[in-house]
């Protein structure tokens, strides 16, 4: 940075990311426009240093709106890395994002569906409530709930669960504490936010393996494993049967297909 003197006033020069010197410091809206063209892909996943590399601002101001992108759902932080959050996606590049998740998951849930004779969903987040993105019924799927395009709150389903346990609290926090934990579906749903951080925390605690038994339906039981892009988690497997059926034999085989999703979408992303 360097100081002009003019015949009135005082200027300070900097210089753009490109190395062009600009007399006119950037806007924040032009730094905000800079940091968000980081994310040129639906489900890019960034560290501070790489978004400030990209930018080429200075590392304090890349951090100081990263957090505000953050607070006002443009970004989700994840651990280390950052990624689109609900308000970037639903701007158009949530179907991009459900296209590359269905795609890499496509040669994973038809299989498991006939193995298993249950009902197979692929979900993903979307506020606080999961999405249908594909569904494959198996032998008994035609009875089972759940159809494509449809929703459910995701403190009541193994899926909704297991992603927001590879989530931050305070992202848990900002979806729950100003409406609460709505959306009962039975007298088995969780209802207050120190009820489901526990629940979340014991989900981790099994490596990531979630489990409902008559908290979304009284007679369906459910056992889910996060799809994850890198660390983050962009959705989920679910494997939905009857309350009456052990789930135990049914999570290494959700888990082995959320890894099989998983290291597919990485794949697709080294091919870029």
């Amino acid at each position: 940075m360097t100081t002009l003197l003019t015949h009135d006033s005082v200027i300070t020069e900097e210089t753009t990311p490109l190395g062009t010197p600009n007399t006119v410091p950037l806007s924040m809206v032009e730094r905000m426009t800079l940091i968000m063209g980081a994310f040129d892909r639906p489900m890019a996943r960034l560290t501070l240093d790489e978004v400030t590399q990209h930018t080429g601002l200075p590392r304090s101001t890349v951090h100081r709106i990263l957090d505000q992108l953050v607070q006002c759902r443009w970004l989700i932080h994840a651990r280390t890395h950052y990624s689109l959050g609900s308000r970037a996606l639903t701007l158009g590049g949530r179907e991009l994002a459900q296209h590359e998740l269905r795609t890499a998951a496509a040669d994973v849930l038809q299989p498991l569906a006939l193995r298993t004779g249950a009902l197979v969903h692929l979900s993903t987040l979307a506020g606080s409530e999961i999405y249908y993105l594909d569904t494959f019924g198996g032998r008994t799927g035609s009875r089972m709930p759940g159809q494509v395009g449809g929703r459910a709150p995701a403190h009541c389903t193994a899926a909704g669960k297991a992603i927001l346990a590879g989530l931050t609290p305070e992202y848990v926090d900002n979806q729950y504490l100003g409406t609460g934990v709505t959306g009962h579906r039975t007298a088995h749903s969780i209802r207050d936010i120190a009820r489901l951080h526990q629940e979340l925390a014991r989900i981790r605690a099994r490596r990531g393996l979630a489990v409902e038994r008559g908290e979304c339906f009284d007679n369906l039981a459910c056992v889910a494993g996060a799809v994850r892009n890198g660390a983050e988690p962009v959705g989920a497997v679910s494997i939905v049967t009857r309350s009456d059926c052990a789930l135990e034999p049914l999570a290494p085989l959700v888990m082995r297909a959320a890894r099989a999703i998983t290291d597919a979408l990485s794949r697709a992303h080294e091919a870029y």
